[in-house]
């Protein structure tokens, strides 16, 4: 599995506004692609400023390739961004997904003291 990190800043005042116009294009677009494995939205605001990171979730590079075209690494941007973001960064990170937990793995083991701990399932 691949994680396709992007990263943008915007006012804060329009990340609410922000969030639902990705709703309507990428995240749109994200679930029309297949291998497409879901998307978190994260935010976290900074004074006047909003930064948002999309981890987007796909079963191969060829999934991200049929999102994102030839050049993967090229950020994917949509007519209306330029209203809301200040900065359009050119390039997202790709990962290799080495592990993940799951709160539904809920099999949790013991450690010497005791402690229950979640089991990692390993990709």
């Amino acid at each position: 599995m691949i994680a396709r990190i992007w990263r943008g800043i915007t006012h804060k005042e329009k990340a609410d506004d922000f969030i639902a116009y990705f709703n309507q294009t990428g995240l749109a677009d994200y679930g029309k692609t297949p291998g497409n494995c879901g998307t978190t939205i994260l935010r976290r605001d900074q004074g006047e400023h909003c930064e948002i990171m999309l981890i987007s979730l796909w079963e191969s590079m060829d999934a991200v390739h049929a999102f994102a075209g030839e050049n993967a690494e090229r950020s994917v941007y949509y007519p209306e961004d330029e209203q809301f973001l200040l900065q359009m960064e050119p390039l997202v990170r790709h990962y290799e997904v080495a592990q993940q937990i799951s709160p539904n793995d809920a099999d949790a083991h013991s450690d010497a003291d005791g402690a229950d701990k979640p089991k990692l399932k390993s990709k």
